[in-house]
């Protein structure tokens, strides 16, 4: 992975932390805790790639991503003795950066590794949700993937623009600055508007 990969990586996994992190701190978990869910949130969909691509585990090869994880959470966790306040909105935006870098960056490392456009766009999806999926459950939230405001499908429709890029033969620095950036757009404009796919109301049924 060339240097600039590696720290977009590097970003990716320091603010999934800072989303577990957070989540952490709304259910008043101890540090033990906090470490844990910082680290589950950031590293679980990189995880489930490397393994759906029969590759080494991209933390276990290099031990920098632990202390990102750990600076981030650090961090996060002296901002809120600071400020002594939890807006849900801070989380919320946090996991959006956090689903858009994890999704570009499965997407470039299937197709670098010979998956077809569908496939990587599909890797690049679970990059980007698995870890927030994973947080949810252990916290026993219902998980933003399976609810709510676009989330899985803000990944597909940024790995879809991704892919149109990389056909139109733009560079892949190119090609991921224009994933990312629809990605994070089109997931925060799901939350500002709250675009959502249809879901099964009761009420309507017989």
């Amino acid at each position: 992975m060339s240097t600039w990969l590696h720290w977009i990586d590097l970003m990716g996994v320091a603010v999934f932390a800072v989303s577990g992190t957070l989540m952490a701190y709304k259910k008043h978990m101890d540090g033990f805790g906090v470490v844990v869910l910082a680290s589950v949130t950031a590293i679980g969909g990189g995880t489930l790639r490397d393994i759906i691509l029969d590759l080494p585990v991209f933390w276990v090869q290099d031990h920098s991503f632990f202390f990102a994880i750990l600076g981030a959470a650090f961090c996060t966790i002296i901002w809120l003795r600071i400020s002594h306040r939890f807006p849900l909105r801070y989380l919320q935006v946090a996991d959006a950066i956090g689903l858009a870098f994890f999704n570009v960056m499965g997407l470039q490392k299937a197709l670098s590794y010979g998956a077809s456009p569908f496939i990587a766009i599909a890797l690049g999806t679970m990059t980007g949700v698995f870890g927030g999926l994973i947080r949810d459950v252990i916290c026993r939230e219902i998980p933003l993937v399976l609810k709510g405001e676009l989330y899985a499908t803000a990944c597909i429709i940024g790995g879809a623009c991704y892919i149109a890029a990389f056909y139109m033969g733009l560079s892949t620095y190119s090609c991921m600055i224009i994933g990312f950036v629809i990605t994070l757009t089109t997931r925060l404009a799901a939350m500002k508007w709250h675009w959502h796919l249809p879901v099964f109301n009761p009420e309507h049924m017989d």
